[in-house]
């Protein structure tokens, strides 16, 4: 239990300093769009995006990436409803989240999980090229803990998971 607590306190520690002095409107309005972008529509978007571009090559591509997604949001679900943390509003005294999360439950992020997923496809599949998408994925993580609704360690678990369901899928 020891090493679960100072998990907690770093937790606490590093949620309370990404919300410190982060009241201006313009940064807030430009974090709460960050994290929309993780809500699942570039996960449909860009892979159906990239499979119409490509043609006929993208297709065992997009296939894949269906097949990930539903492993990614089969785990997710069954994490959240397992292991059930609660929301930094919910644990926190005298803390509220600045958005409305969209479950109950904290743990693992599922913007998080699904964003290092299709990075982590992304990657693997056109390499380098794809890199963005990571800087983009840990920005939606990073969102998520800025506007209340997780732990840094939600995103460190979504990040890990997300990336190795893809790597899993690739390897395969």
């Amino acid at each position: 239990m020891a090493i679960l607590n100072s998990i907690y306190q770093a937790d606490l520690r590093i949620l309370l300093w990404c919300r410190k002095g982060n009241s201006c409107d313009t940064f807030l309005t430009l974090v709460r769009n960050l994290s929309r972008t993780g809500d699942g529509y570039l996960q449909l978007l860009l892979p159906c995006s990239y499979w119409l571009l490509a043609g006929s090559q993208a297709t065992d591509f997009f296939i894949l990436t269906l097949q990930a997604f539903i492993i990614e949001r089969s785990l997710y679900v069954l994490l959240k409803n397992t292991l059930r943390r609660r929301r930094p509003p919910q644990v926190v005294p005298d803390f509220s989240a600045i958005i409305q999360a969209s479950d109950k439950f904290s743990f693992p992020s599922g913007h998080t999980m699904a964003a290092f997923t299709l990075a982590g496809l992304f990657i693997f599949h056109l390499g380098a090229v794809a890199a963005p998408l990571y800087l983009w994925a840990g920005a939606v993580g990073l969102s998520r803990v800025i506007l209340g609704v997780h732990f840094p360690s939600d995103i460190v678990a979504g990040a890990t998971i997300g990336t190795g369901i893809a790597y899993t899928m690739v390897v395969l």
